[in-house]
C-alpha cells in the first residue's frame, strides 16, 4: 500500500475506531463512569454521554474527506481530554487490591499509548486536502 492510500485508511480506521467506542458510551455506560474523575462536579453519566457524543462527532468528522483535516486535530484534543479519565482507571485498578494484575498493568501501560493515538491524528490532520 503506497502512503497516499494509507492516508484515507488511517483515519477511517481512527474514525470506524472512535465510532466504536462513541456508541458503548450509550449501549454500556457503567464502566465509562466509573473512570470518570472524581473532582469533577456532577454526575459521571453526563460525561460519560459527552464524551459518547464527542466521540461520534470526531469519527464523523474523521470519516468525511472534507471535514478530516478539523477531525484530526479534534481527534487530538479529544484524546487530551480524555487522559484524566485513562489516568483515574489506572489509579483505581492499581489502588484495588482485587483487582488483576493483568488489568492494573493494562491500565498502567495504556497511558504512553495515548501519544502515538495523538500523533496519528496530528498526522492525519497533516496529511488531510
Amino acid at each position: 500500500m503506497t502512503d497516499s492510500a494509507a492516508r484515507p485508511r488511517r483515519a477511517q480506521l481512527m474514525a470506524a475506531a472512535l465510532f466504536g467506542m462513541g456508541t458503548l458510551h450509550f449501549v454500556i455506560p457503567k464502566p465509562f463512569d466509573s473512570i470518570v474523575p472524581r473532582v469533577l462536579p456532577g454526575s459521571a453519566r453526563t460525561y460519560t454521554y459527552l464524551s459518547g457524543v464527542a466521540e461520534l462527532g470526531v469519527a464523523t468528522t474523521l470519516a468525511l474527506p472534507s471535514t478530516r483535516r478539523f477531525g484530526g486535530l479534534l481527534a487530538v484534543l479529544l484524546f487530551v481530554a480524555v487522559y484524566p479519565a485513562n489516568v483515574q482507571m489506572a489509579v483505581d485498578s492499581v489502588r484495588n487490591p482485587q483487582a488483576p494484575f493483568a488489568l492494573k498493568a493494562v491500565s498502567v501501560l495504556r497511558l504512553p499509548l495515548q501519544i502515538p493515538m495523538m500523533a496519528q491524528a496530528w498526522k492525519i490532520r497533516r496529511e488531510a486536502a
